[in-house]
């Protein structure tokens, strides 16, 4: 028996598109000698579809998709993940098709309510195993988090299951890959059963899906396994009761899966709303640098503008490295010089900042007049402005409403200041993207600066960044309270200026755009934390 792993990537409510590609991978499977087909969990909707889900004319529309499903698949068996509707009640659903027939229905048993994940809000849970049969071997259905507690693989492997078949909409974060092999190989080796991890790919919103689909046989040894962050379809054979070694596509390193996530964000969130391209403000320094890098390559060259917007206390080592890097990547660029613009504002603001020393007012100043430049160029042109700041940064609220922080989409957002210097060196010293070392060295060691006032570095006003981003690491990622963080050996002064920084800072993070999550705990879905709250441990 031969079943095919389809990971795919489907756009949220889409149910025709996505429809299309279920088809368009039945056929393939087919043709390739396939008895099995496994799609990802909600492949009909795409993941997550969030409140669509409360609209009974949108679960109208998937109980038609599947009534085409049934008419259409022949030849066959299909496994595809939808939502399924019974009365007052939801469920997350996999349908088992074959030559127009149902061979059973499978509801998620275990609901996630964690993290990124909200399903109790939308599914009621199942209650019963689906074991169907092919070809003479009795075949499980599980989806996504049931194989993460016991329960549901030994219900199924009490009705007789000799095959789990897994759908997943897994979103990733670092080390992601080698948790989901540990989690299945505990469901393996308790229950006997060899087992198959269909994962879906794409960015959605502040989600990336890696695919990565893998078959891990009876000794907990993964057989197959398929390309992470792009759409694949391969087949693994089942024989003798067991999984048979297939073709293993190459794991991409840490700091690869990273840079390969931030790429597919950008890439989906383009595309998927229709943007023409793209805009950003271009410094001179490492993050926007990265950030480019990264545009160029989800999007090409073509659709990406860069803008420089100088002023008086901006290097001229920093209009350098910019058009150096603009040489190197081929993209569109202008320059822009604001001082004429802010000496305007603060020639209005004059009797409104009488008497006041300067201080941060005409930095944040100089950075909205940034800001509202590349809207007003995204206005006229259609390009989404990507902003270029860090999780550090939105940690510390080292960022200007309106200014660096205006845009619809932030692609470093989950990426912390240290790992934005890993992932440049990576993407200049690696093959896996065209150019080669694209971003100048220059703006990899240069000390970080906003450049607002003069001689202005970040260190000024915050710890190292190794230090920083340590104790960013422990609060925000780990939970760990602050006493813990001291006991680690951080300065008790710089641990309570970062979680204060943190608390006085939620509202900022409030109105930051959407980014890609790369971390088990990204500021967005992963953090909901009160704006109005006293509480400081």
């Amino acid at each position: 028996m031969r079943i095919a792993l389809a990971q795919f990537n489907p756009l949220v409510g889409d149910l025709a598109g996505n429809l299309d590609l279920i088809l368009a991978a039945a056929r393939d499977a087919r043709a390739r000698g396939a008895d099995i087909l496994v799609t990802p969990e909600l492949a009909l909707t795409g993941y997550p579809p969030e409140d669509l889900l409360l609209r009974p004319a949108f679960l109208k529309d998937c109980a038609t998709a599947i009534g085409r499903l049934i008419d259409e698949v022949d030849d066959i068996t299909l496994v595809v993940g939808h939502p399924y509707a019974a009365g007052d009640e939801r469920f997350n659903a996999a349908t088992v098709i074959r030559d127009g027939n149902v061979l059973g229905r499978y509801e998620k048993m275990l609901l996630p309510n964690d993290a990124v994940f909200d399903e109790v809000r939308y599914f009621t849970p199942g209650a019963a195993p689906l074991v169907f049969e092919q070809d003479g071997c009795r075949v499980g259905v599980l989806i996504c988090e049931d194989i993460w507690e016991v329960d549901p693989a030994a219900a199924a492997h009490d009705d007789g299951a000799e095959l789990l078949l897994v759908l997943n909409a897994s979103p990733y974060h670092k080390a992601k890959q080698s948790t989901r092999h540990q989690v299945l190989a505990q469901r393996v080796e308790e229950t006997g059963v060899p087992a198959i991890y269909v994962n879906m790919v794409g960015g959605q919103d502040e989600l990336v899906f890696d695919g990565h689909s893998f078959a891990m046989n009876r000794d907990c040894r993964v057989v197959a396994e398929l390309p992470a962050f792009e759409p694949a379809l391969e087949l693994v054979e089942f024989s003798g009761g067991d999984l048979l070694p297939g073709k293993q596509a190459p794991a991409p390193d840490e700091l690869e899966s990273i840079y390969r996530a931030l790429v597919l964000g950008v890439r989906d969130y383009i595309g998927k709303n229709g943007f023409p391209g793209v805009l950003l403000g271009l410094s001179g320094g490492i993050d926007s640098g990265l950030t480019l890098a990264i545009a160029c390559d989800a999007l090409g060259a073509n659709k990406v503008h860069a803008v420089m917007m100088p002023s008086r206390y901006t290097a001229d080592i920093s209009v350098d490295d910019s058009r150096e890097m603009i040489g190197l990547l081929g993209c569109q660029y202008s320059e822009i010089e604001i001082w004429p613009i802010y000496e305007a504002f603060m020639a209005g603001l004059a009797p409104a900042f009488a008497g006041t020393a300067p201080d941060t007012s005409e930095e944040n100043l100089q950075s909205r007049i940034r800001g509202t430049l590349l809207m007003a160029m995204s206005n006229k042109s259609g390009r989404l402005v990507l902003t270029t700041g860090n999780k550090s940064e939105m940690t510390t609220g080292y960022a200007t409403l309106y200014g660096d922080m205006a845009g619809g989409y932030a692609v470093l957002k989950d990426v912390a200041k240290t790992l934005v210097y890993q992932l440049s060196e990576w993407r200049n010293r690696s093959h896996a993207f065209p150019g080669g070392a694209v971003i100048p060295e220059r703006i990899i060691t240069r000390p970080p600066s906003a450049e607002l006032r003069p001689d202005q570095v970040d260190q000024d006003s915050l710890p190292p960044y190794e230090i920083l981003d340590a104790i960013l690491a422990a609060y925000v990622e780990e939970n760990v309270s602050r006493a813990e963080i001291v006991a680690r050996g951080y300065s008790e002064a710089d641990v309570n200026r970062v979680v204060w920084l943190l608390k006085v800072n939620e509202y900022k993070r409030r109105q930051a755009p959407v980014g890609p999550r790369v971390t088990h705990r990204a500021f967005g879905r992963d953090w909901r934390m009160p704006i109005t709250n006293r509480w400081a441990s």
